[in-house]
């Protein structure tokens, strides 16, 4: 049996699960989610718990199992608590500007990189003390969903990742960049 999925998913006092069929639709008060389940597992609820359980014992629903309980539970946490992501950029010059609801990226190219966020994010740029700034260093990318708060902090890291030599670039906050010595001089 998965260690993961056999836990049962806590339910918050403001979630309110719906289950019909093999679609889970999660309302919490930071927003809605919806999930549709393969058919190899099924949910259920139990008072303030939900269980996932599988259909049977194949191979693909011992693989989906603890899978499923985990995207099931992001659901719940994310509907009421939410998700966020810190970046950093380092680098002389290197800096986000807000503009609206989207970023604009300066980072070493000829041109700057819009960041336009999909609907359900909102993007951030804040100082060193944490304070919300219209140009800064740091970026925050907050939401509802795990997958997609993950997609885009990820799109904005591959923008200009971390580079080896002199750390410039733009990294998630406390990521450990390992750094290489350059050439040494004639002897």
């Amino acid at each position: 049996m998965s260690r993961i999925g056999k836990r049962p998913i806590p339910l918050p006092p403001k979630v309110a699960v719906s289950i019909v069929g093999q679609e889970v639709t999660v309302k919490g008060p930071k927003g809605e989610l919806k999930r549709v389940l393969p058919p190899t597992v099924e949910i259920l609820q139990e008072e303030s718990n939900l269980i996932v359980n599988r259909a049977n014992e194949s191979r693909p629903a011992r693989q989906q199992h603890g899978l499923f309980r985990t995207l099931v539970a992001n659901m719940v946490e994310g509907v009421s608590t939410g998700f966020k992501r810190k970046l950093e950029i380092q680098g002389v010059g290197y800096r986000a500007n807000l503009n609206g609801s989207n970023i604009v990226l300066t980072v070493g190219y000829s041109h700057t990189v819009d960041i336009v966020p999909p609907e359900g994010i909102s993007l951030g740029v804040e100082d060193a003390s944490g304070k919300k700034v219209p140009q800064g260093t740091f970026i925050v990318v907050e939401g509802i969903d795990k997958e997609i708060v993950g997609n885009l902090a990820a799109k904005i890291r591959a923008v200009r990742p971390p580079e080896v030599y002199k750390g410039k670039g733009i990294r998630y906050l406390g990521e450990f960049v390992r750094r290489k010595a350059g050439k040494t001089g004639k002897k």
